[in-house]
Formats: structure tokens, sequence, C-alpha cells
């Protein structure tokens, strides 16, 4: 049988799914919650802790919770980070830092990132991975607002997303896509293990806060091998998502 604290933050979680609590919104303060729940603020942390530990939700000391994802498959009309998706399908997502550098930003920065031409922005070389198997190269150019936070995170780490929240209170709200197939180069066959001219399933995106402010666009190639697009379409929805491939 379920504790309180579970019931609850099981709750919460079908609220976020209803979209109650929007991506980039603030959940309740504790004292809100508890007395909605007729609970004490400890069984309300506990529920809390519990969607902390899914990526669902982010903790800053002293700060109300913000919503970072919900359980929902990962679709491109809600932006969700690798390692909140690989979490969300019960899989360990893992990173590692190839090569990172300050360049002037190129027209083509200026443009998806919205500075001037010129502006020193962060490339960033990156390998993810599910359980242990690099699965995604990523190679990303930070604004330059960002960059020295991006660059101030573990080159180890498995989520991006989470340490610049943690450390800035930044949430990615936004993101427009290109997707399509690449043959692979002889870099990515090196990171990822694979033959060369592999095919490999790109996807370009360009990400925001939640004011429409860039903070990064990307390079995504992942192995066709390891993770898959699917689109479910109705009247109302066409929404594509990611899913491991089978």
């Amino acid at each position: 049988m379920a504790t309180r604290h579970e019931e609850i933050a099981d709750e919460l979680r079908r609220a976020i799914d209803r979209e109650e609590y929007t991506v980039g919104s603030r959940l309740p303060a504790e004292t809100e919650l508890a007395a909605h729940y007729g609970v004490s603020r400890g069984t309300v942390r506990q529920a809390v802790a519990a969607l902390t530990a899914e990526g669902l939700i982010g903790s800053r000391q002293g700060a109300r919770r913000v919503v970072l994802a919900s359980r929902r498959s990962q679709s491109f009309a809600e932006l969700r980070s690798f390692a909140q998706w690989a979490r969300a399908m019960g899989r360990e997502a893992t990173g590692r830092v190839v090569a990172q550098e300050y360049l002037p930003a190129t027209a083509q920065d200026a443009a998806r990132l919205q500075l001037r031409e010129g502006a020193r922005v962060l490339h960033v070389l990156r390998v993810r991975g599910l359980d242990g198997e690099p699965v995604l190269v990523e190679r990303t150019v930070y604004a330059d607002w960002i960059s020295p936070a991006v660059e101030a995170i573990d080159p180890y780490a498995p989520s991006v997303t989470q340490l610049l929240y943690d450390s800035t209170g930044l949430v990615f709200a936004y993101g427009e896509h290109v997707i399509d197939a690449v043959a692979a180069s002889a870099q990515d066959a090196e990171l990822l293990g694979i033959r060369r001219t592999s095919p490999l399933l790109r996807v370009r995106r360009v990400t925001t806060t939640r004011e429409g402010r860039p903070v990064e666009w990307s390079d995504d190639r992942y192995r066709s091998d390891a993770v898959s697009f699917s689109v479910h379409n109705s009247i109302d929805n066409n929404a594509l998502a990611r899913k491991t491939a089978e």
C-alpha cells in the first residue's frame, strides 16, 4: 500500500502531465501543498524529493521548485533534455566533453543565437551515452551570456540542463528542431564506435528561454540502431517523439 507521500507525489506527477503546472512554472510553496493535502511539510518534502530525483522538478536552496519536464513520452512540443528523457525511460545517461573552445560567432551563429557577428561563443563537442554505451554526438554552440556557466560544468556531467538550472536558475523552455539523416563522419565514427558512413539521425536545434532568448544551437547525431523517432498524428496533435530503437 502506498504511503501518503507516495500518493502526493503521484498526484503531482499527474498534475504536471495535465499541464496544471507547465514546464518552467513553479510549484506552490510547501506550506500551500501541506494545507492542500492536509499533511505536514515533512510529508510534502518527501513527495517533492521523489519528483526531484526523477528530474521532473528542479531543486535550488531557498527557492520554490520549478517544473523541468513531465513523464509523457518525449515530444518535441515538450522540451526535455537527453538526461531527463533517459531517466524517464529507466536508463542511465552519461556525458563526456571531448573538446570545448571559445570562437568568434559566425554569421550562422549570430543569426541562430541573436548575437552580433564576432561575439565570443563557446563551442562544445560532447558524447552522450545510455547505460555507458555511446549513442549521441552533440556539437553545441552556446550564447556568450551563458558560456561561462557552461564552461564551469564538470566535463563528465550527465545533465548540463540540470546543472545550469542549479547554478543560474536557467530553464530551457522552447526548442526548434530540424531532423534528417546523414552519414557518419570519421570523427562521428570514432566517437560512437561505428563504421564511417554509417547512417545517423541528425537533429539540428535551437533552444531558448521562456522569454524566447536563445541559449544554444546544436547539431546532434544519434546512432540509428540505438535511438529512433516516432510521429503520432491526430486532428489536434502532431507530436514527434523520441524513443529507444527496438
